[in-house]
């Protein structure tokens, strides 16, 4: 039973477990560089736009480990136009941006027609987006770069220029101490809710785990949590992007676990066909996950423009790739209806921390590609088996 049970929470908390083992490591390697307040801080601006693609992602990957290829070209043609209408054109930037989501989104309904409404499958329809905004954006651009670096207050806003982090209410102190409370309130938040939520499911009868369990986790987290910001608060504080990051995690982790409609996106990918016979319109639940990632994109793509300074027609190569990457270490199914925000949001961290961990040691880009290739080999493979495993157990 005991090893059941162990079995159970090293499955559980896999990636969790990954996480800490690979900080370790590198934190070794690096003779504990990769810890410094400096490389918190540069982890989360240069892996922001994968918390944010990957968040939307993991929607089209739950209805039936389907994907958007062309989320990468997406935020280039996005920051492209964004970029020309505030510096060649002088459009208001409020108005760009306005612009900037509105082509997003509509782009990922385009996409999003054709597949949930035609049944064009999800990898064409997306391959073709690739390349299609990719040539646009070469279009848009004219092959050139363009710099926004004069757009300060966009560049700031979106956590890309010298003053993008928040500015200490107390004054100019060695430690930032607004970050230092923000921390102290969110942990203490966190652990409110957890108590709170667990006190709800015993009232009404379901199942929790023990206590001293609930407590321990929950404090561990917490612990993270303010040990998190005190370590951005012993650099500049908490920068601008974080709080762009947060906003998207805590609504999509809410509409994912506490809403009617984030239930339809596990539904129609552990069975379409039950779906929709209990009467979920299913064309309308794939039609929303893509056209939701064209939004996010969209974020992603002002993001990008702002902490490079300038968009380019190279830009957002690869990102496709970060983001299902995330997804799929994360723990969401190869097959849909299985994955969670927080769990993404954990891949995300892990990929990011081999990216930093690597760059510090040193390591040649190539062979930086060959060990994400692994490592999501590795979490595709985990996923399949385990769930082949349980398969054949039932039988049994």
């Amino acid at each position: 039973m005991n090893k059941a049970k162990s079995l159970e929470f090293i499955k559980k908390y896999t990636m969790i477990i990954v996480l800490i083992v690979v900080t370790a490591f590198f934190a070794w390697r690096t003779n504990g560089t990769i810890l410094m307040p400096m490389n918190i801080s540069s982890l989360i601006s240069q892996n922001a736009y994968v918390f944010i693609l990957a968040t939307g992602m993991l929607l089209c990957i739950l209805t039936g480990g389907n994907i958007d290829l062309s989320v990468g070209s997406v935020v280039c043609f996005v920051g492209a136009i964004g970029a020309v209408l505030m510096v060649e054109k002088g459009v208001n930037m409020w108005v760009a941006i306005l612009v900037m989501i509105i082509v997003g989104t509509l782009i990922g309904a385009f996409q999003g027609f054709w597949i949930a409404f035609v049944r064009i499958p999800p990898f064409i329809v997306t391959l073709a987006g690739m390349l299609a905004f990719r040539g646009l954006s070469n279009i848009v651009l004219d092959g050139m770069t363009v710099s926004i670096k004069e757009c300060t207050t966009f560049v700031n806003l979106f956590g890309g220029g010298a003053n993008c982090y928040i500015p200490d209410l107390f004054g100019n102190n060695p430690i930032n101490i607004t970050c230092v409370l923000v921390g102290v309130i969110a942990g203490a938040i966190y652990v409110f809710l957890q108590i709170k939520g667990r006190a709800t499911k015993v009232k009404k009868g379901y199942e929790t785990e023990k206590l001293a369990v609930m407590l321990v986790k929950t404090i561990a987290i917490a612990a993270v949590i303010l040990a998190l910001f005190i370590s951005l608060a012993m650099h500049k504080g908490i920068p601008t992007v974080l709080i762009w990051v947060l906003i998207v995690v805590l609504v999509y982790g809410y509409i994912t676990s506490n809403t009617t409609v984030g239930r339809y996106f596990y539904a129609v990918g552990g069975n379409e066909k039950a779906t929709k016979l209990s009467g979920i319109n299913t064309d309308k639940v794939y039609f929303l996950a893509y056209t939701n990632m064209g939004f996010l994109a969209a974020l992603a793509g002002m993001v990008t423009i702002a902490r490079l300074t300038s968009a380019q027609p190279t830009y957002g190569q690869n990102y496709e790739m970060d983001a299902i990457g995330s997804c799929f270490i994360g723990g969401a199914s190869a097959y849909g209806g299985i994955g969670t925000v927080p769990g993404v949001i954990i891949g995300a961290v892990l990929m990011g921390v081999i990216n930093l961990g690597m760059s510090l040691m040193g390591v040649d880009q190539n062979w930086q590609k060959v060990v994400k290739g692994l490592v999501l080999l590795a979490a595709v493979i985990f996923d399949v088996v385990s769930k082949r495993g349980g398969k054949l157990m039932a039988k049994n």
